[in-house]
């Protein structure tokens, strides 16, 4: 008898999604994030950092982050997050596309994710 399982195709889904991940071109939203609000002892304002993301996307996986964006009909429309430091706010915009934030991420700035993802209530990262 044959004991090799059948052969089963994955969902595409996930990496659907995933590889909408900061696209541009598909995007409806757009986060500009900057750290005028975290006490991070720089006194320079850094230009916001753009993250583009669809709103579909947010309001099923994140309706908090969604809830930042109108209803108006503008291209693109744009929120302004001062509270996340950039690089804080791409792994919790990642995980919300499906995607991990890696282990050595996740130890190194606990904190700041953990704070992040209460803030926005992303409740599952705050699991990891």
């Amino acid at each position: 008898s044959d004991s090799a399982s059948p052969f089963i195709p994955n969902n595409p889904m996930k990496s659907l999604i995933t590889s909408m991940f900061l696209d541009k071109e598909t995007a409806d939203v757009c986060f500009e994030v900057s750290t005028a609000d975290v006490d991070d002892g720089d006194d320079a304002a850094p230009s916001p950092v753009s993250f583009h993301a669809h709103s579909f996307v947010l309001k099923t996986c994140a309706p908090m982050l969604a809830s930042l964006f109108g209803s108006d009909d503008e291209e693109i429309a744009t929120a302004s997050i001062t509270d996340v430091k950039p690089a804080i706010f791409r792994h919790m915009l990642h995980y919300v596309y499906g995607g991990s934030v890696a282990e050595g991420e996740l130890n190194a700035h606990a904190k700041d994710i953990i704070n992040a993802a209460d803030k926005y209530s992303i409740v599952n990262l705050k699991l990891e």
